[in-house]
């Protein structure tokens, strides 16, 4: 497999972020969330049991590891990121999202015990201070909720959705990979899971779900959100689900820092939102942290150089 598929996914997964911050203009964020994982779970169900009927069965081992997963994956991950959208730039959302492959390094090292040196913890301070000027950006709505010059609420909530998210895909691929799980199967169930706590749990705190329903203006609600699933939910979850059997979950993580320029970039060119030139600075120090932190693991080999690829 090419590996010019890996920027090309995130260049469409980049899409989520505008549309994620149009979407919870029209309704509560929690909400959207259920919503959202409800349908493409549906759709995802409905297209493996048109192919075969028997492949939409899920032992009880296989249904407790989906739900762990879609607790990390879907619910915690998504509820938090949609928060945070509600007050943040889509931009900005995306990059402090981008701070994924220094939770996999960390997370790989707990996990996986893979060694960490003084050369990998210098690449992730350097790749931190990166990301202090974006988080000093703080406009709007999310300055009423700002705890201090370089952190807000909404910024700590993002913050732990990329940990979630990490998190997410650490486990999914052991299911794919280590345990031969379908990853299609794996991602129709955990969004039906994740989607249907995230309904529970609007019911409990925000508008009441059937007000909502009622109250929203539907056709470009649902116009959005039939497009956020068909790009997130439908081709980018699956495809970096099969991704994650010939490529390294570090490696995936490093081609994400192009996430916040395609990002920004599309923020910029179809929902008029405004391009801020520092989100392109610490993008280049954040990648040159991560460069650092790459180089190292290339190394000790827990990923393959993109020519053996």
């Amino acid at each position: 497999m090419m590996i010019w598929i890996i920027p090309l996914l995130y260049g469409i997964w980049s899409l989520a972020f505008p549309i994620g911050k149009t979407l919870v203009f029209y309704a509560d964020p929690i909400f959207t969330v259920a919503i959202r994982m409800l349908l493409a779970s549906l759709i995802l169900l409905g297209w493996l049991y048109i192919k075969n009927s028997n492949s939409i069965k899920i032992s009880f081992k296989e249904a407790l590891s989906t739900f762990i997963l879609s607790l990390f994956s879907i619910y915690f991950c998504n509820i938090f990121e949609y928060w945070g959208l509600k007050y943040l730039s889509s931009a900005k959302t995306c990059f402090i999202y981008s701070m994924s492959p220094f939770f996999t390094a960390l997370l790989s090292y707990i996990h996986f015990k893979e060694r960490m040196t003084w050369t990998k913890w210098l690449g992730m301070c350097v790749g931190f201070l990166g990301f202090l000027p974006v988080l000093a950006l703080q406009e709007g709505s999310e300055d009423l909720l700002k705890i201090n010059t370089f952190f807000s609420w909404p910024s700590l909530a993002v913050i732990f959705a990329s940990f979630c998210g990490v998190y997410g895909w650490i486990l999914l691929r052991l299911m794919v990979k280590d345990q031969q799980m379908n990853p299609v199967k794996v991602n129709a169930f955990s969004m039906l899971f994740g989607g249907a706590l995230a309904f529970i749990t609007s019911f409990i705190i925000e508008t009441s779900p059937l007000t909502q329903m009622y109250q929203l203006d539907a056709p470009p609600y649902f116009g959005w959100l039939a497009l956020i699933i068909f790009i997130s939910n439908i081709v980018c979850f699956n495809l970096y689900g099969f991704l994650l059997k010939k490529f390294s979950a570090t490696l995936l993580s490093f081609f994400g820092l192009l996430s916040p320029l395609f990002t920004s970039l599309n923020a910029y060119l179809f929902f008029n939102e405004p391009f801020h030139p520092i989100i392109l600075l610490s993008t280049v120090l954040v990648s040159f942290g991560l460069f650092i932190v790459y180089r190292i693991e290339l190394q000790q080999g827990y990923v393959r150089s993109s020519s053996s690829d």
